[in-house]
C-alpha cells in the first residue's frame, strides 16, 4: 500500500480516549479542534483542523475516519496515533 493510500485508509479511533485525553488537558471541544488547528499549522504551515461535529462523533460513536485524521487529532493531543486507535 503506498503512502497516499495508507493517509485516507479508514481506521476507527477510541473514541473514549480521545475524550480522556481531551479531559486530561482540561479542553472543551472546541479547544482540542484549535490544538488540532495549531499542532498541524507549526508542523505543516497550514492551517488544517477537524470540525467540531466531526469530534464529537468520534468522541460518542467511534465513527471511522481517514487515517490522515487520526493523525491530526493525535498532533492536537500531543501523542502517538497509536494510543487513540480502537482495537
Amino acid at each position: 500500500m503506498n503512502e497516499i493510500d495508507e493517509e485516507k485508509r479508514l481506521v476507527r479511533p477510541d473514541g473514549l480516549s480521545v475524550r480522556r485525553m481531551r479531559h486530561d488537558h482540561s479542553w472543551s471541544p472546541r479547544d482540542l479542534v484549535k490544538a488540532i488547528q495549531r499542532a498541524h499549522y507549526i508542523a505543516t504551515g497550514l492551517n488544517e483542523t477537524i470540525t467540531p461535529n466531526l469530534l464529537q462523533s468520534i468522541e460518542e460513536k467511534n465513527d471511522r475516519i481517514p487515517y490522515a485524521t487520526l493523525r491530526l487529532i493525535a498532533d492536537g493531543l500531543e501523542c502517538d496515533p497509536v494510543d487513540i486507535l480502537s482495537e
